[in-house]
């Protein structure tokens, strides 16, 4: 019977011929075949996935003395804002329905170099505007712990299939917390590398200083193995940096670190009880480890929120001014009389409310008479923060903040409240406003069954420090 846990023990499980790729397709075909009620795909790409592993069996059969390349026969996922060419790319809206895709995203490109399978695109809040992935237009992704609970957003689809056993790992976008909340509703690793780590051609743009592209995975040793086959310089993405990332897997190097944490954030109101008990707990063992665990002051949290949301949806509102349904994109079936007209049906129609009112409210924020007095003001409070987070890692190598004030909600139960969906990505936003690494990882579980995770933040190009941390914890 096929199964995976780590991508080592499944390359070594292939050389000793205990199962093959093709095997370990029809597994994960046949899983999400059996759970399509909790709505974690969009689109499928069984034939073809079928075919690749076939292809991958006899060529490693022709070569049994060669080494397997990094990810060979690697089962993928990719969040539906991810671009594979000639199949459907929709970023969870009706306003892409039935688009396909010209191209190819580089990490797209750089997981099928290194012999990787992609089995299909993941449900996602529409344009990743969400944290819940109760998308308007494709459904509600339900999470497999209890099924009537989110699984976090925007990646919810990527965490669930991941979570659900529906594919080994999956590719995500985090633009303020949209891989690492969803890993820690799914109880999973979920990663947001440093912003200029990982190309972001071919991932469709929300808000584009902030958007990067994660990875949401069962270990923390496999996110390592994916991080370093995506990562690097690209020439169609001038915001990278070179290939300073390498992942090898050190064994349990426990050197003593200086940790730090938010007084602010863990004392915070909102937080869960039995979320700060289990966060105080790992301080606590990391500190009898040996590791220095230090608690400092962070006057600018509650500036983090409105911050982010008026940068982003300024951002957004510039994105996705391109969808106006007249090279592509949805088109209205109505009744217009001129081109006004035209471009707001077609927007009406094919935005859901979500991303509409980000788009209008972005409008506002850099609108003539406003720009100052709230973009301006919003930029100088991120360069505040990028300088206070410098300083912080001058001192210490991790920062510890929880990911989420809660653990999952009901489906629907914030529906009438966006303002508490807003604050609830208080603890994300921080490595998006300021570009740093920072990781989800599973601690413990609620009283409630469902999972609690923990938030590490490292310095900017700290990946590497920071996976082998993540790694023995």
């Amino acid at each position: 019977m096929f199964s995976f846990t780590t991508i080592a023990n499944y390359h070594q499980m292939l050389v000793q011929e205990k199962f093959t790729c093709t095997e370990a397709v029809q597994y994960y075909l046949q899983q999400i075949k059996a759970q399509e009620d909790l709505n974690a795909y969009v689109h499928i790409y069984a034939e073809e996935a079928l075919e690749r592993a076939r292809q991958l069996d006899e060529s490693r059969n022709k070569n049994l003395q060669q080494p397997l390349k990094a990810l060979h026969g690697v089962v993928f996922s990719l969040k539906d804002v991810i671009a594979y060419a000639a199949h459907p790319v929709t970023a969870g809206s009706k306003m892409l329905h039935n688009f396909k895709s010209i191209y190819s995203a580089t990490v797209v490109e750089r997981l099928l170099a290194a012999e990787a399978i992609i089995i299909g695109h993941n449900n996602c809040d529409e344009f990743a505007m969400g944290s819940s992935n109760e998308n308007p237009f494709y459904g509600a992704v339900k999470n497999a712990i209890d099924h009537l609970k989110v699984p976090g957003g925007s990646s919810g689809g990527s965490a669930v299939a991941v979570q659900a056993d529906m594919c080994m790992i999956s590719l995500g976008s985090d633009t303020g917390g949209s891989v690492r909340q969803p890993a820690d509703f799914c109880g999973i690793v979920g990663l947001k590398p440093s912003y200029g780590c990982v190309s972001r051609y071919g991932l469709i743009a929300y808000a584009s200083s902030f958007d990067q592209i994660g990875i949401l995975s069962k270990t923390v040793e496999d996110a390592g193995i994916v991080l370093s086959v995506i990562a690097g310089k690209d020439d169609m993405d001038t915001t990278l940096y070179p290939n300073y990332f390498q992942w090898e897997q050190t064994g349990k190097n426990k050197t003593p670190k200086k940790i730090a944490y938010f007084k602010e954030a863990l004392s915070h109101p909102s937080l869960d009880g039995e979320i700060r008990v289990a966060i105080d707990q790992k301080l606590q063992e990391w500190e009898k480890e040996g590791h220095e665990i230090t608690p400092i002051d962070f006057p600018l949290l509650p500036y983090l929120v409105p911050t982010y949301y008026i940068l982003t949806t300024a951002e957004a509102s510039s994105n996705l001014n391109r969808y106006d349904g007249v090279k592509y994109g949805y088109r209205t079936s109505n009744t217009y009389t001129d081109l006004t007209s035209f471009y707001k049906l077609n927007r009406s129609e094919g935005f859901g409310k979500e991303v509409q009112k980000r788009i209008m409210l972005g409008t506002f924020v850099l609108s003539s008479g406003y720009y100052d007095a709230y973009f301006t003001k919003a930029q100088q409070v991120r360069q505040l923060l990028k300088d206070f987070m410098a300083s912080v890692f001058l001192q210490y190598d991790f920062i510890v903040l929880p990911n989420v004030p809660g653990t999952a909600p009901f489906i629907g139960d914030k529906e009438n409240d966006p303002i508490a969906v807003y604050l609830a990505d208080i603890y994300t936003v921080l490595a998006n406003l300021t570009g740093i690494p920072a990781i989800s990882i599973p601690i413990d579980a609620h009283s409630n069954g469902m999972p609690v995770g923990l938030q590490i933040l490292a310095a900017h190009q700290q990946e590497a420090s920071l996976l082998h941390f993540a790694a023995v914890c």
